[in-house]
């Protein structure tokens, strides 16, 4: 992986849930610290690789899929009779 490519991922794309998560690991870890308790310890790295890295649901799983623009042909219908 390129670097400019590193350094573009890690700095553009800052929206809500990257920040969220951001703050979320920065909490946790602090609590992971203060309880000296490894398993917070591993939910703040989690939140925290995830909004430094900008990644989510493996696969882009969670992604909203992009709407397709309505095509302007018209459908036309056959009736049948019996």
């Amino acid at each position: 992986m390129e670097m400019q490519t590193i350094k573009q991922t890690l700095f553009s794309g800052w929206h809500f849930m990257r920040w969220l998560r951001l703050i979320v690991g920065i909490i946790f870890i602090v609590q992971a610290v203060q309880m000296h308790d490894w398993l917070v310890g591993s939910v703040a790295a989690f939140f925290l690789v995830t909004a430094i890295t900008n990644t989510g649901c493996s696969g882009n799983a969670c992604a909203v899929p992009q709407r397709k623009p309505h095509s302007k042909e018209v459908k036309t219908f056959d009736e049948m009779k019996k």
